[in-house]
């Protein structure tokens, strides 16, 4: 056992180091290798070292094996097709196999030999709610991001949702105080995959990025009981750091949405106010050519790119880098404004960026980039929307009021490149259009990126 215990020492470092090394874009493929090679370390040792109270050694390893081999090939082939813009569906389909991992070992372990001790019963069905929750979640989520699955937006839900999770939590006291009794971990399953289910449907649009951290951070936690129940140490520390990870990241994520924490839990998303958002009327947009969009980028000192998901839509984040580039070796300052929650997932647009190769200090923070839009000449928005909405500060009927956004209106020029005049994932107009500063670049991103870095070169 000497061995395997040092096995899974490695691989609780190495996530330990991975993690930290995922903060730097520079090191995060390296960090996420790592990590990897531990996970890889401490499979091996598993199946290699562990032997159970009795002496005896792992059996059926042939069908573990032929499991494993199966689930990579899989696991590479989907990773090596997704598209930048599905990645959030990736993300979401992943988290979920790890959910329902955890809610089947604590399935298999309560008709095991420890469903009659009482802290690791507690703990079974603990790792059975969260882990079906966030299954269930997961799903929908997936099929939401996917538009397969349309919002349910209804107040009876949030009552719904808080008598579920009150009777599920009635049913894990009665479980873990009769813990023979299979019918409360039965119902307790089903609870909770509904649970997961309504708890998602609600939430619509620009707090999908909230509920991905949530439920990432759910499966997280579901991997830690069960790294309780073996008395694993891997399986510990990585659903301890997945979890708490998670957890950080959706206060981070609920700041940045002006959401609490408890709205998120009981799937109360959007809707600032009660008079509904104000109708914005016929009002006209200005209109910009790409050779007039080009000059005033070219002898604007500063200038700020504002990433939404069309810039993934569109597939264009190489081409902007070069449209930067361009600019850069005219005299002029670029830097690129990410919000906390522009694109489907938290980190969606450094992510896309970075894959472009895009260095990393360039990409500042809503609050510093909000503070030298005042200084900043020209504001050029791809692809995004509710992030750069004024009504989030100025309408308190509008389902994003108080969300904090990247305060372009106050740059001396507003450029948005947009296909159509179509509302942002909040499903809401957008009054920065019709702004006096804005104007309008329709078009395919990419190939109005392709026009204006022509333009730019010939200037």
């Amino acid at each position: 056992m000497f061995w395997l215990e040092i096995a899974y020492l490695i691989g609780s470092l190495s996530f330990i180091l991975g993690l930290k090394m995922l903060s730097n874009p520079d090191t995060a493929k390296r960090g996420n290798l790592y990590a990897g090679i531990g996970m890889g370390i401490a499979i091996l040792g598993t199946i290699l070292l562990h032997h159970n109270s009795e002496g005896q050694s792992i059996g059926n390893i042939s069908w573990i094996l032929l499991a494993m081999a199966v689930g990579t090939v899989i696991g590479y082939l989907l990773a090596m097709k997704v598209k930048m813009t599905a990645m959030p569906q990736m993300v979401s389909l992943f988290n979920g196999m790890g959910g329902a991992c955890a809610a089947i070992i604590s399935i298999v372990e309560y008709h095991g030999h420890h469903s009659q001790d009482f802290w690791l019963i507690l703990v079974i069905y603990l790792g059975l709610v969260i882990g079906s929750i966030s299954f269930a979640g997961s799903m929908v989520a997936y099929g939401k991001l996917d538009d397969r699955i349309k919002d349910i937006r209804a107040n009876w839900l949030r009552i719904l949702n808080l008598v579920i999770l009150a009777v599920i939590v009635i049913l894990v006291v009665m479980g873990v105080t009769d813990p023979g009794n299979s019918m409360f971990m039965w119902a307790t399953l089903i609870l909770a995959l509904v649970y997961g289910v309504f708890f998602v449907m609600p939430i619509g649009g620009a707090d999908m990025p909230v509920v991905i951290s949530l439920l990432n951070s759910f499966t997280g936690m579901a991997a830690a009981f069960g790294g309780f129940l073996y008395s694993n140490q891997v399986m510990l520390t990585g659903g301890i750091l997945v979890g708490s990870a998670g957890t950080i990241l959706t206060i981070l994520m609920c700041t940045a949405m002006n959401r609490s924490l408890l709205s998120v839990l009981v799937g109360s998303f959007g809707g600032g106010g009660t008079s509904g958002p104000r109708e914005l009327g016929e009002q006209s947009v200005r209109e910009i050519q790409g050779t007039d969009a080009a000059i005033l980028c070219a002898y604007a000192r500063r200038v700020a790119i504002i990433p939404g998901y069309g810039l993934a839509v569109a597939q264009a984040q190489h081409i902007c880098h070069e449209f930067e580039r361009i600019l850069e070796e005219k005299g002029v300052e670029v830097y690129y404004a990410i919000h906390p929650v522009a694109g489907r997932m938290p980190g969606h647009m450094n992510v896309l960026l970075a894959e472009a190769d895009v260095p990393y200090p360039k990409l500042l923070e809503m609050e510093e980039a909000n503070d030298l839009m005042p200084q900043t000449d020209v504001a050029i928005i791809i692809g995004a929307n509710d992030v750069v909405n004024p009504a989030a500060e100025t309408d308190p009927g509008s389902p994003i009021y108080g969300m904090p956004i990247i305060q372009v209106t106050k740059a001396d020029n507003v450029i948005v490149m947009k296909r159509s005049m179509g509302k942002g994932y909040a499903g809401i107009e957008n009054e920065l259009f019709f702004a006096p500063k804005t104007r309008m670049l329709f078009g395919d991103a990419k190939q109005s990126l392709s026009n204006l870095v022509s333009e730019l070169k010939q200037i």
